[in-house]
């Protein structure tokens, strides 16, 4: 049983007893499971159950509902079995690390947002760590009967504004060209291979990146992205194939510089797909001409002057 799984099974079980102890309350409660947590992401396994792994869920309120009625809510969460289904509860206070038990909408989003209200500008947009905004759209929510949970993660969910996807998309495609198809060639012809594994990095987080934004998914966080981004469906075989080749090539010197063949397959890869949805009219695979291609696109003169290859606002 997935942690998910374990989750939805777990809140089945005990939503009976909280109804009945808390009616009013629950009658204003979303709940289910998502933030931080390979359990949230689908990408739990056997490794993962060696720590903060159990039955639990979220149960989030109104700010003003869980300040009003925080001892009640206590009281009706001690009540809940201690184990289920041979899993230990990670419901009691001490268990719970800030991720699940009783929260509060406004604190959750507020904690992966820094925001009160869903990002309504561009700058707000760009400012929020991806990995951030993967983990608050994260999971699944079971029910929500007041609705504000879901209002917030659905504005979420419709994604980057389009000019800040087309900003991201020409940055990520400038730096997967710097460090995988310049600079790993040449460290790797220098014989330098701590360069060269530097480089290899930088361009796989690059072309996850890429992967990520051309199938408009928030990119989660790195331990964790080569498992979903393999997995999704435009490009995620190309992307598979140029990690897996680089993760099981030596990074030595010149004798190694077959590593880079599979990196250029993938920026072709990128580079056709980039042309056929039309945001790149720019020849070839060489992916830093395309960033300037995209950036075209743009329509916020703001958004046009910022630094090509740095990512923030």
């Amino acid at each position: 049983m997935t942690g998910l799984e374990l989750a939805r099974a777990y809140y089945t079980a005990s939503r009976p007893a909280l109804v009945a102890a808390m009616p009013d309350v629950m009658a204003k409660a979303a709940a289910g499971l998502a933030g931080e947590g390979s359990e949230c992401l689908g990408c739990d396994d056997a490794v993962s159950q060696d720590h903060d792994f159990g039955a639990a869920f979220c149960l989030w309120l109104p700010g003003e509902v869980l300040r009003a009625e925080g001892e009640r809510i206590e009281r009706a969460f001690a009540a809940l079995p201690a184990q289920f289904t041979g899993y230990p509860s990670r419901l009691p206070p001490q268990a719970r690390q800030g991720r699940v038990g009783p929260l509060s909408v406004e604190g959750f989003y507020a904690f992966f947002t820094g925001l009160d209200t869903p990002p309504a500008t561009w700058r707000q947009w760009l400012a929020i760590p991806e990995h951030r905004l993967a983990a608050a759209t994260s999971g699944e929510v079971f029910e929500d009967a007041d609705g504000r949970f879901t209002a917030w993660r659905e504005a979420l969910l419709a994604y980057y504004p389009r000019d800040v996807w087309l900003k991201k998309l020409a940055t990520k495609a400038m730096l997967a060209a710097q460090a995988g198809q310049y600079n790993l060639p040449r460290a790797l012809g220098r014989g330098d291979g701590p360069s060269a594994m530097l480089a290899a990095a930088r361009f796989a987080e690059a072309a996850l990146g890429l992967v990520f934004l051309l199938n408009r998914r928030y990119m989660p966080f790195y331990k964790w992205a080569p498992k979903v981004g393999r997995e999704l469906p435009l490009l995620g075989a190309s992307l598979g194939r140029v990690l897996d080749g680089l993760a099981a090539h030596p990074l030595r010197g010149p004798e190694d510089m077959a590593a880079a063949e599979p990196v250029e397959a993938f920026c072709a890869d990128v580079a056709d797909h980039l042309r056929f949805i039309g945001v790149s009219d720019a020849p070839g695979a060489w992916l830093w001409a395309h960033g300037p291609a995209i950036m075209a696109h743009v329509r916020e003169p703001d958004i046009r002057r910022l630094n090509l290859l740095e990512e923030g606002a």
